[in-house]
């Protein structure tokens, strides 16, 4: 990654804009990051809908969801031990419970083997060894590809490292037919290219936090408006490529074609906003909470495809709620 200067000793940055309230957790349940775990386990299921196996077992269901869960949590808890040195320099990140010593490495790094250990075993014996091993590459890729590699030397850090996020539904299709079907790729690649989005509306919210620590984020490096037209672009590639699940869906894919449409437009919206003015926050928080709900959606969608309602006179109303729904959640 690129070198980037501090800021001057004299002039602390500003505080970062917030993104949620702050809740104090539990310090061995704060390293393993578990507001990032439910978005992970909705794309899990995705990736278990777009299979003619689906619906699942239910104890296969709850195997895969337990394991990664288990194998997130360890994966955020070896990036919290990577970059403790790093979270005490930055504001938004200096009272966490690594760098304000409310929990020891030791401690830390046990939990981390003690996850990874239990994770492989429930989905070796609950689910199968793809499932296992694809969980395990996951935990890999975010803490050595993302984490160790990428993030402090390229602007392009989220692009690639978005790898780790976008496993997920390739672990639910492996647990529920033991390999690899297209419609699988087509929902990781689908995470793939919402990512950079997603993760560049958040850091223009951080910009200023990760240039004190010198962490070559987009806008750090190229700015606020350059910034703005990748996450534009970016989201339009998203629209396109959600529209693919039309035809990845095994039944029901009119269904969901008809219900992404609201989806696709509000993200289009949010976007074109904050290419207008990239230096407003509120813009920015509202592109970041709705591109959370975005993914959550296609996931839901992709469920909700493979239901009934998908045989009934059910769309009309879903699609009333649905357009009902949008413009609240990216309030």
């Amino acid at each position: 990654m690129v070198s980037v200067s501090a800021v001057s000793a004299i002039a602390a940055p500003p505080a970062p804009a917030a993104i949620r309230p702050s809740v104090k957790l539990p310090a061995w349940l704060e390293v393993a990051k578990p507001r990032l775990i439910p978005l992970l386990l909705a794309t899990t299921v995705g990736g278990m809908a777009l299979t003619a196996a689906w619906p699942l077992d239910p104890v296969r269901m709850v195997c895969t969801l337990v394991g990664g869960s288990m194998a997130s949590a360890a994966a955020g808890v070896l990036n919290c031990l990577w970059e403790q040195e790093l979270d005490g320099r930055m504001q938004r990140t200096s009272r966490r419970a690594l760098p304000s010593g409310r929990l020891a490495q030791r401690q830390a790094f046990a939990l981390a083997v003690g996850l990874t250990v239990a994770s492989v075993l429930v989905l070796v014996l609950g689910v199968n060894a793809l499932a296992a091993s694809l969980a395990l590459l996951g935990l890999c890729s975010y803490v050595l590809l993302y984490t160790a590699l990428l993030k402090p030397r390229t602007t392009q850090n989220i692009v690639i490292g978005g790898i780790a996020g976008a496993i997920p539904p390739l672990v639910g299709a492996a647990a529920a037919t033991g390999h690899l079907g297209w419609s699988s790729w087509w929902l990781f690649s689908l995470v793939m290219v919402w990512t950079p989005a997603h993760f560049w509306a958040l850091a223009l919210l951080l910009h200023e936090d990760y240039r004190s620590v010198g962490i070559p984020m987009l806008p750090v490096v190229k700015g606020l408006e350059v910034t703005a037209r990748a996450i534009r672009r970016y989201s339009w590639v998203t629209v396109a490529m959600s529209l693919a699940g039309v035809v990845a869906l095994p039944s029901g894919g009119w269904l969901y074609g008809l219900l992404v449409l609201p989806f696709n437009a509000r993200l289009l919206q949010l976007s074109g906003s904050l290419l207008e003015d990239p230096s407003d926050p509120r813009r920015a928080r509202s592109m970041f909470r709705w591109s959370i709900f975005y993914l959550f959606g296609i996931c839901l969608l992709l469920v909700l495809a493979r239901t009934p309602l998908a045989s009934a006179g059910a769309p009309a109303a879903l699609l009333a709620a649905v357009l009902h729904l949008a413009p609240a959640a990216a309030a």
